[in-house]
């Protein structure tokens, strides 16, 4: 395991402005320029990769760390706070103090808040910064890892949410981290005059934090220390056929698009659309083929409307969502062929995005791994994210393995 260098992967979440889509989700929520926009961050990524880009789009890391920090000087008085997103809150909980994390939080929450602002506070930041919270020193743990050679390798391991991660101990990285009290990784920056103006930007610049011991902490920069991520000519060209595939597709069903992303109905073709490819991801399942994708969507349109007719009394209400069926369903219909191609460009963007992700983890520096009845089994970085110069963001996350978790972890750091 001697990949591992004194290095940290990044992450980039979504701040309190923003909501973070899937990739290949943007062709039904922003219709055929939502599929350009996929295409064109797929191209872009792909150059990166290639050594030939122009820095059209950066790439961060996603931790799965909790709870999300927000820290820094308070704009409207200079002092030092810190809190988690219920800094935000019509009513914010911003802790200045011992005291004020007292009167705003309970339980375990008020421990990590304390250690936050005792540690964090010795950083001298010069601007509010958004992380997320990897360890603190009672919640690290040595642990001994067996590799798939049988050697026995000694670990400083922390699970902070639903993946472990693991560095070996004896390494510049695994001394660090057994020496601090608090690990961090910040990816979101704040500005504004005023705390209740505070317009947030992807990205942390950490250069000019002062150093800790008690503090392990990294920005939320793509470094690929190893080299292994960088894709080769013939790479570079299977990967642009697959664009290409994705891009005809998505002419083909440009009118389609354009028309289901304007619909904000529960009940719409666009809005069940994107339910029903989602719950391939709930169920832990591959979509089937392009046709069969698009064949069995009707079915799923009709079973979904036929519970809302069967659930209400009234009869009125009743000929509502028979109205509501009866149309969606003639509209699938009448749209067969858009549908399938809709369903193509889809499947081919997520073929696209995997690709790009397999690559970015051959740049993994601290192990992940996944619980299971077993013991622990390696596993991929949650994923990624990748932002163009105009500051729009995506999600590239191999969401069989790991979206199907998010779905349904509970969420315990809510203020």
């Amino acid at each position: 395991m001697n990949k591992y260098k004194d290095y940290a992967p990044d992450m980039l979440v979504e701040d309190k402005n923003t909501h973070l889509e899937h990739l290949e989700d943007d062709i039904i929520n922003n219709g055929y320029e939502g599929g350009l926009n996929a295409v064109n961050f797929l191209s872009a990524t792909a150059d990166m990769l290639s050594g030939s880009s122009s820095k059209k789009v950066s790439v961060t890391v996603k931790w799965d760390g909790a709870p999300a920090i927000i820290c820094g000087p308070n704009p409207d008085n200079g002092k030092f706070f810190v809190g988690t997103k219920s800094v935000f809150n019509k009513t914010p909980k911003i802790n200045h103090n011992i005291n004020d994390i007292r009167n705003n939080h309970t339980g375990e929450l008020q421990n990590i808040l304390r250690e936050c602002l005792s540690y964090l506070s010795g950083l001298n930041m010069k601007e509010v910064l958004q992380g997320d919270l990897m360890f603190l020193d009672k919640t690290k743990k040595k642990t001994t890892y067996k590799t798939s050679s049988g050697k026995s390798e000694q670990m400083i391991s922390f699970k902070p949410n639903t993946i472990v991660y693991m560095v070996p101990e004896n390494t510049p990285l695994g001394r660090k981290i057994v020496k601090s009290k608090l690990g961090i990784v910040f990816h979101t920056t704040y500005k504004g005059a005023k705390f209740d103006k505070l317009k947030a930007k992807f990205g942390a610049n950490v250069s000019k934090l002062r150093r800790s011991p008690s503090v392990w902490f990294d920005d939320a920069r793509y470094k690929d220390v190893s080299g292994n991520s960088t894709m080769t000519i013939g790479e570079t060209q299977q990967f642009q056929k697959t664009l290409n595939m994705a891009q005809g597709s998505l002419k083909k069903s440009k009118e389609l698009l354009n028309k289901i992303k304007t619909e904000k109905n529960t009940l719409s073709v666009g809005v069940q659309l994107k339910t029903y490819l989602n719950s391939f991801i709930r169920a832990a399942t591959d979509l089937p083929s392009t046709k069969d994708t698009a064949a069995q969507f009707r079915e799923y349109y009709k079973e979904r409307t036929q519970k809302e007719v069967d659930a209400v009394k009234k009869d009125e209400t009743k000929e509502k969502y028979q109205v509501i069926q009866d149309d969606g369903l003639k509209f699938i219909d009448k749209n067969a062929g858009a549908i399938y191609f809709a369903c193509a460009t889809y499947k081919t963007l997520q073929t696209a995005k995997k690709v790009l992700i397999d690559k970015l983890n051959k740049a993994k520096s601290i192990g992940t791994f996944k619980t299971t009845p077993t013991g622990l089994v390696a596993t991929n970085p949650e994923g990624y994210v990748a932002v163009d110069k105009k500051g729009k963001a995506v999600k590239l996350v191999d969401r069989l393995e790991f979206s199907v978790q998010n779905f349904t972890a509970a969420k315990n750091w809510k203020g």
